[in-house]
């Protein structure tokens, strides 16, 4: 048995708020957590590694582990599937181990309702306009696509309360400071 409850951290921010890079840094910080790779059904553009962005199935068998109660969370976006997978978690559970999961907010609810081991973190950025500016920075998307995913981010804080914890990532060092001190305090 193990000497303490293992938890899945939930890790969920509007888009250019830092999430990845946060993510990449606790997961360098705490190796022996485990990292969720999320399912697809959609096609890997030219970057994606199988197994690293993504595990990349066919819509036939998203939908047959949809109708098999497989998934932990799941959702439909933008014509195609995206989930994380039950049996992997509840293995890593059972094993002991602490989880790290991206997920959005719809994807934070559905483990919410499922497993009281999740520890949900919302990373939000010091404002609309910090975020506007950071996304215009990054130089990849139309101006078109910045305010569908302002809008979006509007929405996501919009729901920051049902997460346990909170951090504005105003400077990154900083935010990384404050998210390793919380899950360090889960792992006690």
């Amino acid at each position: 048995m193990p000497s303490r409850l293992p938890h899945l951290f939930i890790i969920s921010a509007p888009s250019g708020a830092g999430k990845t890079t946060l993510c990449r840094r606790v997961h360098e910080q705490f190796p022996d957590m485990l990292y969720s790779v999320s399912y697809t059904s959609r096609n890997p553009r030219k970057s994606e590694q199988e197994g690293v962005d993504y595990h990349f199935i066919d819509r036939n068998e998203f939908e047959n582990r949809i109708d098999n109660g497989r998934w932990a969370e799941w959702a439909l976006v933008y014509g195609n599937y995206y989930g994380t997978s039950a049996d992997f978690l509840d293995a890593g559970l059972r094993a002991g181990k602490d989880i790290l999961l991206d997920l959005d907010v719809q994807g934070t609810r559905q483990l919410l309702e499922r497993y009281a081991e999740c520890v949900a973190i919302f990373i939000r950025p010091p404002s609309l306009e910090a975020l506007r500016q950071r996304l215009e920075k990054r130089g990849t998307d139309s101006a078109e696509t910045i305010a569908v995913r302002l809008e979006n981010a509007e929405k996501e804080m919009a729901q920051q309360d049902i997460y346990q914890h909170v951090i504005v990532n105003d400077e990154l060092a900083a935010a990384l400071v404050q998210l390793i001190s919380i899950i360090e305090q889960y792992r006690t």
